[in-house]
């Protein structure tokens, strides 16, 4: 095992095979249930593990020490044990805890994808051949990716690989059950995709309300069945109960529960609760919170607020942070054209963020400041001068319906409460004990240019010498499909080894370089795991930088060496 740097705060461990990889993850795992070891993600992938931590890298070399201990077990190996039940891997209290291992899944297949027939010549087969061999092979979930409860199945043997369709679908259906290299996957819902499709089921493979919420975690076993054979009756049913028929990603309208006249509700003695009313919702605003840490490994985006810095410190203008954390309140985090809002009681706000202007009523307020707002005044935050996002905090945060334990839209997998409308409103939480800051906070105004430190690895050894140089002294453009998952830069061809890389987790700031050379460096709505290598991630700092550089503005990276050779273990 060898163990490469991923920024400052995490590792990836490299593996020989993806056997040894769940038993790594597994490992890392249940020495965190015996809290042996102090983790954040644990992502398993085809043949790495990426392991992160709140600290500094350097808290892991206890990890590493950890995954070899145990008499005649040398140092990386992992027991030779069934991979144990992801769900104590969750945030909070552990979550199906006791359970042994992850209880295998049946999924009944009525096959009679687009794409079956296609399959079946590849394999040299006729279409009822190609369904008895897929059904009848055992299948292993591998890692998540892609959508939360998108599971890579290995399975099919090498010479039944099959290529991914050269121009993909702009939409394959939920449910739908596909083929693509030596994997078989089911998607969890409608998007875009070129896997191969075999076939469809009804099953629900991701529910938030669900524990876990991913029907498929990794190290399950798999088996699809023919619904279309006479045990068309019995199937239905995943092993170890009846599936959910909840929607995983429901739009959220003015009658749901978290946005709208419907959340606010009375609170008994008081009237209708406080709350603020969406007067104008500009270009995108959303919730936004400390996001959803901890659930990488079924496929769920940390998502949350993504200029840290400016987030963290207008919960503190307004006095969130007296419990002790300043990502537990929700605030809204607009982008480049503001929000309008106005309030139906007393509140305190204050806005951060990109270089905007303020009013009241009207009248010109300040950033940074606490602001006092009264029934039926009106905030309105106007387009950015500066910069690209601003963050509204409320005294009390915004009190939506958390989801996997977050308040924040995730726009990747839809996952949350949806941008805001115009009427929506917004419930404001209990007063926290905190007072707000007295006076103005100074606002520092976002460059025109951001120049980003980027620490090398795991996988800058992609890098020609030449590209090595480009990423060090080029100059990229924000692209204008840049958005909460990724700055897609624009500029400068980054050269790279040719070939394809197995997919492998990413963290916050990892900045991929895909085959046309143009750097992309992934943000907080980001998928789990990725196919291009990793060549560096931005740190902490310079990820708020990012958060505010608008389309058509210049980014730079601040290229920083590896310090140490990668660790052998």
């Amino acid at each position: 095992m060898r163990a490469l740097p991923a920024g400052r705060h995490a590792l990836l461990l490299e593996l020989g095979d993806p056997g040894e990889a769940l038993a790594v993850y597994d490992r890392l795992q249940r020495l965190r249930r015996a809290g042996a070891v102090s983790l954040g993600e644990v992502v398993p992938a085809a043949e790495t593990v990426l392991v992160s931590t709140p600290g500094d890298v350097e808290a892991l070399s206890g990890v590493l020490r950890a995954l070899g201990a145990g008499p005649g077990r040398p140092a990386g190996t992992a027991p030779a044990a069934r991979p144990s039940d992801t769900r104590s891997s969750l945030p909070g209290p552990a979550r199906g805890a006791g359970v042994s291992g992850p209880a295998p899944v049946e999924v009944p297949t009525s096959y009679d994808g687009e794409d079956l027939e296609q399959v079946a010549r590849a394999w040299g087969m006729t279409r009822a051949e190609a369904v008895a061999t897929h059904t009848g092979l055992r299948h292993v979930a591998a890692f998540s990716g892609f959508l939360p409860g998108f599971a890579y199945l290995r399975g099919l043997p090498a010479e039944l690989a099959v290529p991914r369709r050269a121009t993909p679908r702009p939409r394959v259906p939920p449910g739908s059950v596909a083929v693509a290299g030596t994997y078989s996957g089911i998607y969890p819902k409608a998007s875009p995709g070129g896997w191969q499709v075999l076939g469809h089921t009804d099953l629900e493979l991701f529910d938030p309300a669900r524990d876990p919420p991913a029907l498929i975690v990794p190290g399950a076993t798999v088996r699809f069945s023919d619904l279309t054979a006479p045990r068309r009756r019995r199937a239905g049913k995943a092993a170890g109960g009846p599936p959910s028929r909840r929607s995983p990603t429901r739009p959220v309208t003015a009658a749901t529960p978290g946005l709208g006249a419907a959340a606010i509700g009375e609170v008994p003695g008081t009237g209708a609760r406080p709350a603020l009313r969406v007067t104008r919702a500009g270009w995108l605003t959303t919730v936004q919170d400390g996001g959803r840490p901890g659930l990488a490994h079924l496929g769920v985006p940390p998502s949350g607020a993504l200029d840290r810095r400016a987030f963290r410190l207008a919960n503190r203008i307004v006095g969130n942070d007296a419990a002790g954390s300043d990502e537990a309140h929700a605030a809204l985090e607009t982008t480049m054209t503001g929000v309008g809002l106005e309030a139906t009681a007393r509140c305190v706000v204050a806005v951060t963020g990109a270089a905007a202007p303020v009013r009241v009523d009207g009248r010109p307020a300040a950033l940074g400041e606490a602001i006092e707002l009264g029934a039926g005044c009106r905030l309105e935050v106007g387009t950015a001068r500066e910069g690209f996002r601003c963050y509204v905090a409320v005294r009390g945060g915004i009190d939506v319906e958390p989801v996997l334990g977050s308040r924040s839209t995730d726009l990747l997998s839809g996952l949350g409460p949806r941008p805001l409308v115009v009427g929506d409103l917004l419930p404001i939480g209990p007063a926290p004990p905190g007072r707000p800051v007295p006076g103005a906070v100074p606002i520092a105004t976002p460059p025109p240019f951001a120049e980003l430190r980027l620490d090398l690895g795991p996988r800058d050894d992609w890098l020609t010498e030449a590209g090595r140089s480009t990423l060090a002294r080029g100059c990229w453009r924000v692209g204008a499909a840049s958005n909460r998952s990724a700055l897609r830069l624009e500029g400068p061809v980054v050269g790279r080894r040719a070939g394809d890389l197995d997919s492998e987790g990413l963290v916050a700031g990892a900045v991929q370089v895909p085959p046309d050379g143009q750097p992309i460096v992934f943000l907080a709505d980001r998928p789990t795991t990725g196919g291009y290598p990793v060549v560096g991630v931005v740190d902490d700092e310079g990820l708020a930088l990012a958060a505010q550089a608008r389309p058509g503005s210049e980014v730079r990276f601040r290229v920083v060496e590896r310090t140490a050779a990668p660790v052998l273990c």
